[in-house]
């Protein structure tokens, strides 16, 4: 070992000692001073950064006193582990004189951040020399639990803590003297930026999410508030299919009976060719609904007289006020008023609208060219434009061998394509009716006719608008299985036909070889306020037609018959008839069945 920790053997204290500097660990060593240099017992001790004059050298105190030099032939202040003074602790065990605890590293005391010893042991090393010659190479390790041996060198990093810096200066340290300083790194930098981008594109990812979620959110309660209230709004108008109830309920649960309705009759009178078309406009204010109801010419009306007519005769005999109560007596129903339409001012009418678009189901012949395999005037297609005189002619022809419901559906098409076109302004709808400058039955106006157009061209133009045949038997009368859907649920009323027998009944067969005699004899008898029995064709020609009667009550009857068809006096005669009716008639060669 070496002799400087074999100082220690001649007993701890055996004399003063001085401090000459520090090991690695921190811990002072000492020589031993000669007796005459030791410092009386009430010296102070040694305090190696104490700021105090004349106690030792401050490395750190800029502008204090010069530290006085070590050397052999000066008399410094003795240090005495036992003497009056405080002994020197290095890891802060005891306390100074002021009562603050000794930090070899410049920390405080209190921090407890260094360790602490039971126990300190000094070692005394020999003087082998000058202050300035004590620092020795440096030993091997001393043994655990030995005092390390002081060689004032660095253990790593080659710091001196044993060379003493010049008198009045500072000494200088650099950063390579202290092992925990870290080396800077030159990604560090760069690796914060890295580090800060990724989480701020994370988070603008995670917001993207957020506000995507959001507007999906708001999306789907924005559509299923307005597909409920769609639905709200169905169901409400009675318009949510599934809905409607056998009792005459709707799904606005409001009776049909109750619906508030305008109902307005209108007659097409061809000046041309005669006869009428009749139908009923009709606006279900209550379900916003509108409707054209065809009312076939066959239709049996009871007369003034309390005798059974028929729809067209009656319109020829009683004119509008007549016919208007007829029909609400019939069909239960209350007409505000009527409006009779002659084919020229709905030519102008159509005019004045613009033209009109519909689909047309045949091709119609210029009524005013003679020439046969001239163009048609209207062809058959899809979303036709008709002018003026095409829809006229449109809405009054019926084709060799039609029945004349098909006649009838053509003019409720023309109607409906009119009131597409017919302004939704009920001040523009009143002018448009003052410029046909059409004479209007009473109570009808201007006025009354041009608003209620207008709140029909409306719902003809959102699509809540259609058009409806009433259903009539062969006999003109109306059954509650076939017709109820239209007088009950569009009309909102009740059939009332005529009873049965108060009407002449008329079987006719045909036997003139032209099916489409069959249908000519059925209008005129019709028209004429006979009942038509359909009696089909004979097996072969005829070459006169023939009247017959079973009762002599029915004679009179029969005559009335062979007259409305043409047919001469000496065709009535008595004979068999068909079940069920008064009057049967067979059609010969000679019958000339009337132009209209």
């Amino acid at each position: 070992m070496n002799d400087r920790y074999d100082a220690g053997d001649a007993g701890y204290g055996a004399g003063p000692y001085e401090v000459v500097g520090y090991d690695e660990y921190g811990q002072p060593v000492y020589r031993q001073v000669p007796a005459q240099q030791a410092p009386q017992a009430q010296q102070a001790a040694y305090d190696p950064y104490a700021q105090q004059h004349g106690y030792g050298y401050d490395s750190y105190a800029a502008g204090q006193q010069q530290a006085p030099s070590y050397g052999s032939g000066q008399q410094q202040p003795g240090y005495d582990p036992y003497g009056s003074q405080a002994p020197y602790d290095p890891y802060a065990t005891g306390t100074h004189q002021d009562g603050t605890g000794y930090d070899p590293y410049g920390q405080a005391a209190s921090s407890g951040q260094q360790p602490r010893v039971a126990e300190q042991t000094a070692y005394i090393p020999q003087q082998t020399g000058p202050a300035e010659d004590l620092r020795a190479p440096q030993d091997p390790e001393p043994a655990p639990g030995a005092p390390h041996q002081g060689t004032g060198q660095d253990y790593g990093t080659g710091q001196d803590y044993g060379t003493e810096p010049e008198h009045g200066s500072r000494p200088e340290h650099r950063t390579e003297q202290f092992a925990f300083v870290e080396e800077p790194d030159g990604d560090s930098e760069d690796v914060i930026d890295w580090l800060k981008f990724t989480e701020n594109r994370t988070e603008r990812r995670e917001e993207a999410r957020r506000r995507a979620r959001s507007r999906i959110i708001a999306l789907v309660v924005v559509l299923a508030l307005v597909a409920a209230g769609g639905v709200g709004y169905l169901w409400f108008a009675g318009k949510l299919p599934g809905l409607s109830s056998s009792d005459g309920k709707t799904g606005d649960a409001t009776p049909v009976a109750a619906q508030k309705r305008d109902v307005l009759v209108v007659h097409l009178h061809n000046t041309a060719k005669g006869g009428t078309s009749t139908a009923l406009l009709v606006d279900n204010t209550t379900t916003k609904q509108g409707t054209t109801v065809l009312l076939p010419n066959s239709l049996a009306l009871t007369g003034d007289d309390g005798s059974t007519t028929t729809l067209a005769k009656s319109v020829d005999d009683d004119g509008s006020s007549g016919t208007r109560d007829q029909l609400d007596t019939v069909l239960g129903t209350s007409i505000q008023g009527t409006w009779r339409l002659d084919t020229p001012y709905l030519q102008n009418l159509v005019e004045l609208v613009g033209n009109i678009e519909i689909d047309t189901d045949t091709d119609v012949p210029d009524p005013d060219t003679k020439k046969k395999g001239a163009s048609p005037l209207v062809h058959k297609g899809h979303d036709q434009t008709l002018s003026g005189k095409m829809a006229v002619a449109y809405a009054t022809y019926r084709a060799p061998g039609e029945s004349a419901t098909a006649q009838l559906e053509r003019f409720g098409q023309v109607m409906q394509g009119v009131l597409r076109k017919m302004s939704s302004d009920p001040s523009s709808a009143t002018t448009t009716v003052q410029t046909l400058a059409q004479i209007l039955d009473p109570p009808l106006t201007d006025k009354d006719l041009g608003a209620f157009l207008a709140r029909l061209a409306d719902l003809a133009k959102s699509g809540d608008y259609r058009t409806a045949l009433l259903p009539v038997q062969a006999d003109g009368t109306l059954s509650a299985q076939t017709s109820g859907s239209v007088v009950k649920d569009i009309l909102g009323g009740t059939a009332k036909s005529p009873a049965a027998g108060s009407a002449v009944r008329v079987s006719v067969q045909n036997a003139t070889g032209v099916k489409d005699d069959t249908e000519k004899a059925r209008v005129v008898l019709l028209n004429g306020g006979f009942t038509f029995l359909e009696g089909g064709s004979a097996a072969g020609t005829e070459a006169t037609s023939k009247v017959l009667y079973a009762d002599g009550a029915d004679k009179a009857n029969a005559t009335e018959v062979a007259k409305t068809l043409g047919l001469p006096a000496g065709s009535v005669t008595k004979g068999s008839v068909s079940s069920g009716a008064d009057v049967s008639v067979v059609l010969g060669r000679d019958y000339q069945p009337s132009s209209s």
